[in-house]
């Protein structure tokens, strides 16, 4: 088996985003929507996103530490530039694992009183849920491996890729990340 492998190519992602974006068109038609993305991973996919949804919507992000089970927080270290009072507000997330962050964030912002408040996870990893989520739009479901690429990152690398890559061994790619990458993408057909 190879240390890497595609997950999810470029064409399906693409196809897979537009999809999102005329599902997320049609339900905020006749409003300016505010796309909240949290920082990092996310960006990417809001990135693309935003392009595929031809509204007068704004964008702001977000920063949130991880939720450490065993005692540790969440805590927002990058707080919004908008009031999101009266606001339709969509949490644009590039993988939703176990949920604690997430539900977390919507405490925190449900406090400040949007008009409506909801989700858009590119990938969905539910085999790790442990705190439900109303997840309103999802781009694919996942299983439990490691994960990088299309803003998914290993050691803050590898968030360029425009495909979604499992990796299997991480000790093998560590001295060449790109170029096992390179090569997975190679082999598919799909460089």
């Amino acid at each position: 088996m190879s240390p890497v492998e595609v997950r999810i190519p470029p064409d399906l992602l693409r196809g897979r985003v537009a999809e999102l974006g005329a599902d997320i068109t049609d339900a905020y038609r006749g409003t300016q929507p505010l796309l909240l993305s949290l920082l990092h991973g996310s960006a990417v996919f809001l990135a693309d996103l935003v392009r595929e949804v031809p509204l007068a919507l704004t964008v702001d992000f977000l920063a949130i530490t991880r939720y450490e089970q065993g005692g540790g927080r969440a805590r927002i270290v990058k707080d919004l530039d908008v009031d999101i009072r009266d606001r339709h507000v969509l949490i644009v997330e590039d993988i939703v694992d176990t949920g604690l962050r997430l539900g977390y964030l919507l405490q925190v912002l449900a406090m400040r009183s949007p008009a409506s408040l909801r989700i858009c996870a590119f990938l969905d990893r539910r085999v790790r849920r442990i705190a439900e989520l109303p997840l309103d739009w999802v781009g694919f479901e996942v299983g439990d491996e490691y994960l990088v690429g299309y803003g998914l990152d290993l050691d803050g690398r590898l968030r360029h890729v425009p495909a979604v890559l499992a990796v299997h061994d991480r000790d093998a790619i560590a001295a060449d990340p790109e170029g096992a990458v390179a090569a997975a993408l190679s082999r598919s057909g799909r460089t």
